[in-house]
């Protein structure tokens, strides 16, 4: 079975790259030239593998089309990804979803979001009413809503 591994283009610093989401994820790397730079890693980031390519002076940014979705434990985790990928030039969208200082998108979700999506329909759409008004997803706020409060 061939094994598939996202390519990121990185525009600048390979290991600028590789510091920023370490100071978050767990994060691996190898790929180191014998001079010490990179023109390649891959790097393996909670698990998943990535290939970080430092691109050539082409302008070429990442859009939403494609986004990672970070399943979190509790509110103090979704707070932690977001405050630290929001930090520094990253930006705030609406319903969980923000891009870091790179451009990449990402949605915080927590998993008690995952779990009422699993519930009753009605319940299911007053908290969907609720997320469309949040950036950051609030679970009290989504499970007040939910719960008809």
């Amino acid at each position: 079975m061939p094994t598939i591994t996202p390519c990121l283009w990185v525009v600048g610093d390979v290991d600028e790259v590789i510091s920023y989401y370490s100071g978050v994820f767990a994060v691996e790397a190898e790929g180191r030239m014998p001079d010490g730079s990179l023109m390649t890693a891959t790097v393996t980031i909670e698990g998943q593998r990535f290939m970080l390519l430092k691109g050539g002076p082409q302008p070429f940014t990442f859009s939403e089309a494609v986004s990672f979705y970070v399943s979190c434990e509790g509110q103090a985790e979704v707070d932690r990804y977001w405050d630290y990928l929001t930090a520094d030039g990253g930006e705030e969208s609406q319903c969980g979803w923000l891009k870091d200082r790179f451009g990449m998108s990402w949605q915080i979700v927590p998993r008690e979001f995952e779990a009422m999506m699993r519930g009753d329909p009605e319940k299911v759409q007053q908290m969907i009413q609720a997320m469309f008004q949040m950036k950051k997803l609030d679970i009290a706020g989504l499970q007040a809503a939910y719960n008809g409060a």
